[in-house]
């Protein structure tokens, strides 16, 4: 009995125990679940909230943008130009500011190589060698502001004369003149059919004299003009080193402390080609002055060329001269100085500057100039292109157009 008695006690218990196992074991679950939301909610970062406003950071952003997308290309493309760093921006900057630099220098020291390997040529085919380079003066060690070349003739004694006695400055005014202003100013000629003969000998002995010649390898004729101009600006810009080079007939008159202050002006500015500009026409019929052979070239019949500097007087910068020095066995010449010069530079990205101050009239036009505080560069008449009998009347226009000397070694460089 008692057996049975404690057997049946045994069963009761042991069905409470299985039942209470079964509650614990329910408990212990849900305590772990709720303690593993616990910890992963712990774990998880959760975005920050202010003012209502939720906030993530960029990477979430961006996945959350990547998912909304659907991850187009087009859009990632564009997300990647959205957040280049504003630093790579900068360096990219700089880098191209750099580039500029170097291409600019490396741009001015192939000029100046051309032109040396100029020079070189010329002196290994026996051409005329400067005064300048004779005497020693090695003008290109120091820098000049500008080269006034006056073209002249070997008929044309008087007239260099008659400038002489006005608007350049003579012996030690002109050696002053380049050292203090570093201005240049040289009569500008060939030579002779002949070489060396009497032509050439009387030009020796008027330098020998003056001492204000740049003799050139070329054979004086007026149908040459072209070639004189081209062989000029090559050749003074090897030999002295200048920002500007001018050109101008021996019968015209300059005042040059204004010409040095108006060219001033234009020193920052590249490729740079100052003149009276004009548009003349073409002129096809043989026998006039000034007959264009290649008048077809230029279209039409009656047609016009191109915007070009007045042959008078005219300056073009240092770069430009470089330009006519590399290219000159190549530079096609018309029959026309000026038209020609103003040919090549058609192609270039050359600033024409037309200043009506170098293209004055005589008395009474630059005179009323004058004294209206206007000072003229240079004057002539239209109807000779130049002055009207300029030996017998330059020194009247440089006494009512002249600047004074006072105002020549004033100017402001």
């Amino acid at each position: 009995m008692s057996f049975k008695n404690r057997g049946g006690g045994g069963g009761v218990e042991g069905n409470s125990k299985s039942v209470i196992s079964q509650k614990w074991t329910l408990f212990l679950c849900i305590a772990s679940f709720c303690a593993g939301m616990f910890f992963t909610a712990r774990m998880w970062t959760v975005p920050e909230t202010k003012g209502g406003i939720t906030r993530t950071t960029n990477v979430e952003a961006e996945r959350l943008n990547l998912v909304s997308e659907g991850c187009n290309t087009k859009f990632l493309q564009q997300k990647d130009v959205k957040f280049v760093s504003k630093d790579v921006i900068g360096e990219d900057s700089k880098t191209h500011h750099a580039l500029q630099t170097l291409d600019k220098t490396i741009s001015n020291l192939e000029m100046e190589l051309a032109a040396a390997k100029s020079a070189q040529e010329s002196i290994l085919s026996g051409a005329p060698i400067s005064e300048d380079i004779d005497k020693g003066d090695s003008p290109k060690k120091r820098k000049y502001f500008m080269v006034v070349g006056i073209n002249t003739a070997f008929s044309s004694r008087k007239r260099r004369d008659s400038v002489r006695a006005t608007w350049m400055p003579q012996g030690e005014k002109r050696k002053k003149l380049e050292e203090e202003k570093g201005i240049i100013m040289r009569f500008v000629i060939g030579h002779g059919a002949t070489l060396g003969g009497i032509l050439d000998r009387a030009i020796e002995a008027e330098d020998r004299k003056n001492g204000d010649f740049l003799r050139l390898d070329h054979v004086e004729g007026y149908l040459e003009l072209s070639a004189k101009t081209k062989t000029y600006f090559a050749t003074a810009v090897k030999l002295w080193d200048a920002e500007y080079y001018v050109k101008v007939d021996d019968d015209v008159h300059v005042n040059i402390g204004t010409l040095a202050e108006t060219l001033a002006r234009h020193r920052k500015k590249p490729r740079v080609y100052i003149g009276c500009m004009k548009s003349g026409p073409v002129l096809a019929q043989k026998g006039v002055r000034y007959h264009e052979p290649e008048y077809w070239k230029f279209g039409e019949t009656g047609n016009k060329y191109f915007r070009h500097a007045t042959g008078q007087i005219y300056a073009i910068s240092k770069d430009l001269a470089s330009y006519i020095s590399v290219n000159q066995h190549v530079l096609h010449k018309y029959a026309n100085e000026d038209v020609s010069l103003g040919a090549w530079f058609i192609g270039l990205d050359v600033q024409h500057i037309d200043d009506r101050r170098l293209c004055c009239g005589t008395p009474p036009d630059c005179e009323w100039k004058a004294q209206a505080g206007n000072v003229c560069v240079a004057s002539f008449d239209w109807t000779c292109s130049g002055i009207c009998r300029s030996v017998d009347r330059l020194k009247e226009v440089h006494r009512r157009c002249g600047e004074g000397e006072k105002a020549l070694w004033k100017t402001a460089i």
